[in-house]
Formats: structure tokens, sequence, C-alpha cells
């Protein structure tokens, strides 16, 4: 019976080895904890260079930037991994079209933030502060984008992780650089560094690409569809990246860099306890387009699969922060006194993230982007809106107020736009005739 039990043990280990998804899930995992760790060194290191005014600065330019920075490479990393997925000789191809939309959309979005950044940001943050985050965001790390998507589109996610790490990595290093070599470091020091960190990983992640999948091959144009898809994997990330960012930027306008600052720091503690939820929501994505195949009820099916482990994570980590957040304060230096208070503010985030990403991936398994875009867009007007009329006067508590409401209206959105959708099939499924209610008749659209 033992040496049975032996063989079958050893099969099983085998076969675990020999898995492709077992691979891929460690690999990301493994990576996402020294990216988080390494994020979390080079947050502190800068955060006690900068003081809450100078990182406030820094980072209105950074969250005004990731507005924009989705429509960098006009979503053709998606269609590289699209593309790629069905027929692996067209990389060359795809991969150089990505690579070159990136330089001009880039360069172009560039342009755009220099000429608007005054007027958001009420000349607060200077100009050359504003350049050089923009260039490292907008045309690098949008590389960087880029190439882990080529190494996922060949299910390499080993390598997807260690441009991950290198990425922070890089910038761990330069954090340490600016706190041990630079005397009166400001937000200039620390974008300056920022940009060689990331113009590093770029030149280290494209000689990855080129060396284990193939040099790019350019082309002259890119097909309207392509356009037309790319802005629609654009336009989802930058709704998503709205409601998550630019409440930085409007306390950099609407009240003080202090604020902002303060803000940030609790938010950017919120961001890393959010990593493992991320992990877990990636290394299930392509799980959702399988399920998905039996349209919204096998996708959010698959959903409520996972769904007691993502949120379950979520309650422990908020209570956790909730309980720690006095720490905070100490380990990243006393001028950022009040972090504590804005973070337990912020820690439900966690469980409600955890609860519409699930089911934001639903709809996009069951080949309902659109509709998820549509949701997020309408989220992300409202969160603009709610930070404007709350922020004059409640300064960082009403952008606080304004992203659990966004986030809590996005989780209710989803679940019940799904609700309607599996009613539907379900009567589709059994031949009843179906009443056109008006919530029926927008989800035809």
């Amino acid at each position: 019976m033992i040496e049975v039990l032996g063989r079958k043990s050893a099969e099983v280990r085998r076969r675990l080895a020999g898995s492709l998804v077992a691979r891929n899930t460690f690999s990301m995992m493994a990576g996402s904890v020294g990216t988080i760790l390494l994020q979390a060194v080079y947050f502190i290191l800068i955060a006690r260079c900068l003081g809450p005014q100078q990182y406030g600065a820094f980072v209105g330019a950074v969250s005004l930037i990731a507005v924009l920075s989705p429509f960098a490479a006009w979503g053709t990393g998606g269609i590289l991994v699209r593309n790629v997925a069905r027929q692996k000789e067209s990389f060359p191809r795809s991969w150089g079209n990505a690579l070159w939309m990136t330089a001009v959309s880039g360069s172009v979005l560039l342009l755009l933030v220099l000429l608007l950044s005054n007027r958001i940001l009420s000349g607060k943050v200077p100009l050359a502060l504003v350049l050089i985050v923009g260039a490292s965001d907008l045309i690098f790390a949008a590389s960087v984008s880029l190439a882990s998507q080529a190494f996922t589109a060949f299910e390499m996610l080993g390598k997807t992780a260690q441009i991950g790490v290198v990425l922070a990595g890089s910038r761990a290093v330069c954090a340490l650089a600016m706190y041990l070599w630079v005397p009166h470091a400001n937000a200039h020091s620390w974008a300056a560094l920022y940009l060689a960190s990331t113009v590093f990983s770029a030149l280290c992640a494209f000689v990855m690409v080129c060396r284990r999948l193939g040099y790019p091959q350019f082309a002259s144009t890119i097909s309207r569809s392509d356009l037309r898809e790319g802005f629609h994997f654009s336009l989802s990330v930058s709704s998503q990246s709205v409601y998550n960012n630019i409440d930085k930027a409007m306390l950099v306008r609407l009240a003080t860099l202090e604020a902002a600052g303060i803000y940030a720091t609790a938010y950017r503690v919120v961001d890393l306890a959010l990593q493992p939820v991320s992990s877990l929501l990636y290394s299930t994505f392509a799980k959702f387009f399988q399920h998905g195949s039996r349209g919204i009820e096998g996708s959010s099916s698959y959903a409520r699969r996972i769904l007691p482990i993502a949120a379950g994570y979520g309650v422990l980590a908020g209570i956790v922060l909730f309980v720690a957040a006095p720490i905070l304060p100490l380990v990243i230096g006393a001028s950022f006194h009040g972090t504590d208070t804005v973070l337990r503010w912020l820690s439900p985030l966690i469980l409600i993230r955890a609860v519409h990403y699930l089911l934001a991936n639903s709809l996009t398994g069951a080949d309902l982007q659109g509709l998820r875009s549509g949701i997020q867009l309408g989220v992300a007007a409202f969160n603009i809106a709610m930070n404007i009329w709350l922020i004059p006067a409640y300064s960082w508590r009403g952008a606080a107020w304004a992203s659990l409401a966004s986030d809590g209206l996005l989780a209710v959105s989803m679940w019940v736009v799904i609700t309607l959708l599996r009613v539907r099939s379900r009567r589709e499924s059994i031949g009843e005739p179906q009443t056109k209610t008006a919530a029926v008749g927008i989800l035809n659209v």
C-alpha cells in the first residue's frame, strides 16, 4: 500500500512539474513576491528622502500621466497577445507594430501632457518634472509593458515575472543611491533616477525579447481594425486608471501638495497589499476566456469559484492594514503624520476591488469587453465629479470618499449587469419569451 501511494505521489509531482499552468502560476507568484518587496523598499526610501510635499509633486505628475499612459501603446500589446496566441508566426510584425505605435503615440501624448499640465495641476508641479516623468512612463515604461506581454503571448510567464523584478529592482537601486548619496533630494532628483531606471529596464526587456523570441519587423501602416480594437483595450485600462489615479492629481490642484503626498502614500500601501489579488487574477485570466466560451454563465460561475479566496484575502488584508496603520508614519518618517488615518479610510478598497475585478473579468471572458469598458467609463466620470465636489471642502477625506464610492458603485454595477445577463441567458436556454424591460434593452446595445 505504501509503495502504491508513493508511486501515485511521485506521478502527481511529475505531472505538476510538467504542467505549464503550474509552472506559470508558481513563476508569477514568486515574481510578485519579489516585486512587492522591491517596491516596498524603494517606496519607503523615496518617501523618507522627499517628504510629503515633494512626494506630492512627484505623484501629481505620475497620476496625471497614468490616465493617458494606457494609450501610449494604443492597445497594441493586447493585439500582440491575441495574434500570437492564434498564430505564432505573426510575432515579429506584431512586436514591430507595437513598438512603432508606442514611439509615435507616446511622443504625441507627452506633448499633450506638457501642454495641459499647468492648467490641470495649477502650475504647482514644474514642467521639467512632468517632462521627465512623462518620457519615463509614456515611452520607456510602455515598452517594458510590451515586452512583458510578448512573453505572456508565448505563455512564458517566468520571463514576464523577471521583467517586473528588473523594473522594481532597478528603481530600488536608484532609490537607495539617492538615499545614500543625494543630501538634499527633491522631486527632480528622484524623477531623473526614475527615468534612468526605466530606460535601463526597457533596454534589458528589449534584449530579452529579441534573444528569446526574435527581432521586430516594422511596417509602415497598421490596419484600421487593429487601431479600432486597440482603442477599446486602451479605453478600458484608461478608465480604470482614472478612478485609481486622478484623485491624486486633483488633490494637487484643488488642495495642497502635502495633502496629495500623504494621501498618495497611504494609497500606495493599499496598492502593494492588492498585489496578491492581481497575481491571482493574472494567473486565472486565460481561464475566464475558456469558461466564457459558454457565455456569461460559464465565466461568472468560474468567478464564483475564485471569489471566496479573493474576498477572504481582501477582508484579512483590510483588517491588517486597519490595525497596523499607526506603524506607517514610523516607517516612512514623522513628516508623514496622518497617513495612518488615511490608510484606515482606504483599507476597505482591497475587498471591494477584489470583488469588482473578478466581476469585470467575467464580462471580458464572455466577450463583453465593450460592456465592461462602458461601465468603467461611467464610473470614471462619476469619480471625477465626486472629487470636484468633495476635495475643495474635505481635502484628502473627500478623495477617500470618492474612491470608496466609485469602487463600490463599480462592484454593484458589475453585479447587477451580470445578474441580468445570466437571467436572460437562462430564459433563452429554456425558450421562455423575454420581457422587453429597459434593463435588458440596455444589455442588447
